[in-house]
């Protein structure tokens, strides 16, 4: 049975009776669900050490670029020999990348012969050029004078070696072919230079093949999915700075310029946010169709820095791009039309928004709190997202298992060796795959710990403003922002990790659901009957209900948590206790509220979306060393921050409406119908007539 809120954070009477006042909000505490506060202290320290060994094994060097022959990363400068300023991986026999390109073959692109460059070679219009081995054993060049030489040692080998060239068995080979750096690997195409062939033809050079096979063996190995995947990680590790600016700088200045609208301007924000929201959402789809091709000539290219305009390279990100920009289009026609039609409820949001500006012009303090939580939380995600490069790229570099004929000269022994033809691979086992799962599970639970103990923290505060009737006085510290803060941090905090956990596991699920649900479309084993189909998406819409429910419950039950100091359970029966009996009540009103404050995130996240694409749009990101696949994943990752960010922001409305009207329904039932401890500020606008047949009946029952 629930009891009365207001002896329990109100004034209530003393032990002997007498009408002296007790303290607020302080009564009857402890501290409560300890036990998941300590499951919460072990899976932080579970994480600290899934992200050494992610540290110690991960290079994140593999996300960009290939192996070579010995093993070595690419742009590794601690390789042997050092490949600072060599990113670019070149298979030196062409033969080999053709007989990988067969189908039934036995050899594989990863066998082949490759080795880092700075640049793809060329073929010569009047000569034979060649590209040679690393330098080492009788060859007397450093590395240095190896580059400036264009790789080309051909004049100095012995009649030995210049035989074994000649027979594609090195140390140096042809350059017959055009290539073109397509990211970070040297993309043959089918064309060969005439000069160059009749040159290799009169030396005495074997039989070189060609076909279309040679340009789509190289690009198949480009194109697969485990290299589009180290591609989008290495574009967040490369697009750090819009991450900085567009994930933190940028939402953190709006969601403040919007909370101050909303102090100032209550009665015009929901009609700018409707407006601004149909703005953005069209903006960034417009962005969507701009790299994806579809509107101008600014589509994104595979090829980095010049080539022939006549070559044609597309990759899996441009059909990504544009399997995203189609899914925006239907979002954007699904958002415009719902905004539409909120446009006739605008009137109920500005009254709910108006108790919300009341509170926060009070409370003060309440702007700037999120600032803290932001704060600690930014320094997590720059620590994380280390942690998240190192543990996609540790991976062992192991040396393939083949059975293959693939003599080549070595420079050491100073002979042919058949011995050791078998390439390099980066070997992923199942234990990586559940850390990284580890990894993104905990960023999820942490996210929504900070979050929860942020929204705990203003439903304290606010509640510590209605149960006084908004008086300052001796009972009420100076700032009740960390007054709240204080009685979170000292009893409360393992019922913040268990609301959180819960959230956290239910997404989970969710995810991995609907991750088996695609995984079944694309093996064509979704069920064909209408039976089947039905089952399916009537249990993913529960899942998705179930989620919404728990979302809501949860972000009541924090209001009674802070309001009670209940553990998680009482507090989740007695705030769905309070909904369910004044549901007609508050139920309308807090519909239209959350939507426009869902808009509101959505402009803010928008608004990231719409600067990171601006910034990558630069030349920095779009040539040479920076140059980014596609501008997807920095996107999302920007818009995914900037909706945390705007979420830790809006919580101080969010939260101060929902606390205002659970308070005054818990007041009015405790005083029969009429509120006691609602404070003037809110009266004017709770007790008002018209106001209260529209909180009560919606504007459609008054007569």
């Amino acid at each position: 049975m629930r009891g009365p809120l207001g002896a329990v954070i109100g004034r209530y009477p003393s032990s002997d009776g007498s009408d002296q006042m007790g303290s607020i909000i302080k009564h009857n505490r402890k501290c409560r669900d300890l036990v998941f506060l300590v499951i919460f202290i072990a899976f932080w320290v579970a994480m600290i050490v899934n992200s050494s060994f992610g540290f110690n094994q991960g290079n994140p060097l593999r996300l960009t670029y290939g192996l070579d022959y010995k093993g070595n990363v690419c742009g590794d400068k601690h390789a042997n020999p050092g490949l600072r300023e060599l990113e670019l991986k070149y298979w030196l026999n062409p033969n080999q990348v053709y007989q990988s390109g067969l189908q039934d073959t036995q050899f594989k692109l990863a066998d082949a012969r490759s080795i880092c460059l700075i640049d793809c070679p060329v073929p010569s219009e009047d000569t034979l050029n060649w590209v040679c081995d690393y330098p080492e054993g009788d060859i007397r060049l450093s590395t240095d004078d190896w580059i400036d030489r264009n790789y080309d040692y051909f004049e100095f080998l012995t009649p030995e070696m210049r035989n074994s060239s000649l027979q594609l068995q090195g140390p140096c080979y042809p350059v017959i072919f055009p290539s073109v750096n397509v990211y970070w690997s040297c993309q043959f195409i089918a064309r060969p230079s005439n000069s160059s062939l009749k040159h290799w033809q009169q030396m005495g050079g074997v039989n070189i093949n060609q076909d279309m096979i040679i340009d789509k063996s190289i690009h198949r190995s480009i194109n697969s999915q485990s290299s589009v995947l180290k591609r989008y990680m290495a574009d967040i590790g490369k697009s750090w700075p819009v991450l900085l600016v567009c994930g933190g700088i940028v939402p953190l200045f709006l969601s403040v310029i919007w909370l101050l609208l909303i102090r100032y301007f209550v009665a015009a924000m929901p009609w700018i946010t409707v407006a601004l929201f149909n703005i953005l959402i069209v903006s960034v789809t417009m962005f969507y169709y701009l790299k994806a091709g579809w509107i101008g000539n600014d589509a994104i290219s595979p090829i980095i820095g010049e080539h022939d305009p006549y070559i044609r390279v597309v990759g899996r990100e441009l059909h990504h791009l544009r399997a995203v920009a189609v899914f925006m289009t239907f979002i954007m026609v699904v958002a415009v039309l719902t905004s539409i039609a909120v446009v006739r409820r605008i009137l109920m949001a500005t009254s709910v928004l108006k108790v919300a500006a009341k509170v926060i012009g009070e409370a003060q303090a309440l702007i700037i709190f999120p600032i803290i939580p932001y704060t600690i939380l930014a320094i997590f995600y720059m620590i994380w997202f280390s942690a998240a490069f190192h543990l996609f790229s540790s991976g062992q570099v192991v040396q393939n298992n083949c059975n293959l004929n693939c003599c080549a000269y070595d420079l050491a022994s100073k002979q042919v060796n058949c011995d050791r033809c078998c390439g390099y691979s980066i070997r992923y086992t199942p234990h990586i795959g559940v850390a990284i799962f580890f990894h993104l599970f905990g960023c999820y639970w942490v996210t929504q710990f900070f979050i929860a103990s942020s929204k705990t923290v203003i439903a304290g505060s606010v509640a510590s403003y209605y149960w006084t009737r908004g008086e300052t006085s001796g009972e009420i510290p100076f700032l009740p922002v960390f007054s709240s803060m204080k009685r979170l941090i000292r009893y409360s905090l393992g019922s913040v990790a268990l609301g959180s956990l819960i959230v956290s596991f239910v997404e989970s699920i969710r995810f991995m659901l609907e991750s088996i649900r695609r995984r079944l479309k694309v093996s064509g084993t979704t069920p064909n009957n209408w039976f089947g189909k039905a089952a399916f998406h009537t249990a993913k819409f529960c899942l998705s209900c179930i989620e919404w429910t728990i979302k809501s419950v949860n972000r009541n039950a924090y209001i009674m948590i802070a309001i009670t100091g209940k553990s998680f359970c009482k507090s989740s029966a007695v705030a769905t206790d309070l909904i369910i009996s004044n549901i007609l009540r508050i139920g309308r009103v807090n519909v239209i509220g959350d939507v426009i404050l869902f808009l509101g995130k959505l402009c803010v996240s928008l608004s990231t979306a719409l600067f990171a694409f601006l910034m990558l749009d630069t030349h920095r990101y779009r040539s040479a060393h920076n140059k980014i696949s596609s501008p997807l994943f920095p996107v999302l990752v920007c818009w995914g921050l900037g909706y945390v960010v705007a979420t830790l922001f809006f919580a101080v409305v969010e939260m101060s409406i929902d606390t205002i009207i659970l308070s005054f329904c818990q007041d009015s039932e405790e005083h029969q119908g009429t509120a006691q401890y609602a404070p003037p500020l809110l009266i004017e606008t709770l007790n008002d007539q018209n106001e209260m047949q529209r909180l009560t009946q919606g504007p459609n029952d008054i007569p």
